[in-house]
């Protein structure tokens, strides 16, 4: 497997492998028309090139050649990063492309300055046990309106680096 820094023009990689893991992931939780809307918000081509803009720094998992997931972290403030988005193509899912992702996120975070690193995760998402074995704490919880009458309702979750 490699990890290796995105560019604007692995976009269009990105917007796949969302269309696979992102619904996937949120099937059982929110509503159609939730993960619909979020899809737009989120991985729009528009969005994508403005998160660029405003420093997400993407990197992209390959498995024999093949895009395999993808992680997003963005400096908060101080000696903060956020860790935005942490998906992987089903067909990978279980197979350490999340955990490589992951430490490489907190690994490039730390070598820019960072101390902490969070999340927002939701808070039925199976993915808080994969962040909990990773050595991430809930640190509190926020509903959030993004638009259209939906909600994040969320856990921030925190590790120290």
């Amino acid at each position: 497997m490699s990890i290796r820094k995105a560019t604007e023009n692995d976009l269009s990689v990105i917007r796949q492998i969302a269309g696979l893991a992102f619904p996937a992931a949120y099937r059982d939780i929110l509503t159609a028309g939730q993960i619909d809307y979020m899809m737009q918000w989120m991985y729009s081509l528009s969005s994508l090139q403005r998160q660029f803009r405003e420093g997400h720094v993407f990197f992209l998992a390959e498995k024999d050649g093949v895009p395999a997931g993808y992680v997003s972290v963005q400096p908060e403030s101080g000696t903060l990063f956020h860790l935005q988005k942490l998906y992987v193509h089903p067909a990978f899912q279980a197979t350490g492309v999340g955990r490589a992702l992951f430490l490489h996120a907190l690994s490039y975070a730390r070598g820019c300055g960072a101390a902490r690193v969070e999340l927002n995760v939701n808070r039925h998402n199976s993915a808080l046990a994969f962040y909990r074995k990773m050595g991430m704490i809930v640190h509190r919880e926020v509903d959030n309106p993004i638009g259209e009458g939906f909600y994040m309702n969320d856990y921030i979750m925190t590790i120290d680096l």
